[in-house]
Order: C-alpha cells, then sequence, then structure tokens
C-alpha cells in the first residue's frame, strides 16, 4: 500500500467506499480521499464500525512531526537571501526557505544527517534535506 493507491473505506458524507490514499504515517494509511465526493478523511476501514473515543486533549496525533511555536528557535540570517525548499538541498540553522506549501520559515536546526527543522507560521516541521555520504 502507499499513497495514490486504491483502497476500500467507508465515506461518512456519501456512503461510498472507494478512496484513493493520500497519507500514510509509519507505513499505516492515515488519510484518504473519497473517489465520489472528494472529501478527504482519516481511513476507516469497512469491515470496523466501532465509535471513536474521545480525545480527552487537543494534542497532535502520534506519528505527526509538527511542534507549534510563537517564535523561531534561532534568528533569521538576514545576509542570506530566501531559498525554495528543495529536500536535495543542504540547510544551516538561520537559513531563510520559502516552501510551496507551508511558506516562508526559518531553518531552526538540523537533525541528524537528512533532516532539519524549519519554522513556519504554522509550527515548526521536520522535512528532508540532502543526506550525506
Amino acid at each position: 500500500m502507499s499513497v495514490g493507491s486504491d483502497i476500500e473505506a467507508e465515506c461518512g458524507r456519501c456512503g461510498k467506499t472507494w478512496h484513493i490514499v493520500i497519507a500514510m504515517i509509519d507505513g499505516r494509511v492515515a488519510q484518504v480521499e473519497c473517489g465520489e465526493c472528494h472529501k478527504r478523511h482519516r481511513m476507516r476501514s469497512t469491515d470496523t464500525a466501532k465509535p471513536r473515543a474521545r480525545r480527552a486533549t487537543a494534542a497532535a496525533p502520534t506519528g505527526t512531526r509538527r511542534v507549534v511555536a510563537a517564535k523561531p528557535q534561532v534568528e533569521a540570517d538576514p545576509s542570506r537571501p530566501p531559498r525554495f525548499y528543495d529536500a536535495s538541498e543542504t540547510y544551516v540553522p538561520g537559513d531563510r526557505v520559502e516552501h510551496p506549501a507551508f511558506g516562508p520559515g526559518v531553518v531552526e536546526r538540523i537533525l541528524g544527517a537528512s533532516k532539519v527543522q524549519i519554522f513556519f507560521a504554522g509550527g515548526s516541521r521536520v522535512l528532508a534535506q540532502r543526506r550525506d555520504g
């Protein structure tokens, strides 16, 4: 199973079962889009009709990599021009980036050889960067 695959799931809006996988977390289908009404929702299997338990808090679901903060952990370096985000590039803290979905951001820190944490208006995101070696 991968993003873009067809899958059977129940749609709460129209009741149809043909869907397309649009997001996966930790190898499991996380979000689907109905092939009929195009509503996006969490994966609901047709063979399990159990009611969902309510969450006690508004915490992010397990497996997401988003941290919400009021300002970046490091200041943007105004001497460097903003760069368009590209996973094949390498970044350093203070770099300014422009992401197509998240907008302008500031690189906060490097997480290993292949990940970078970037602060955006909607919160920090962990994204890929060029692998060393």
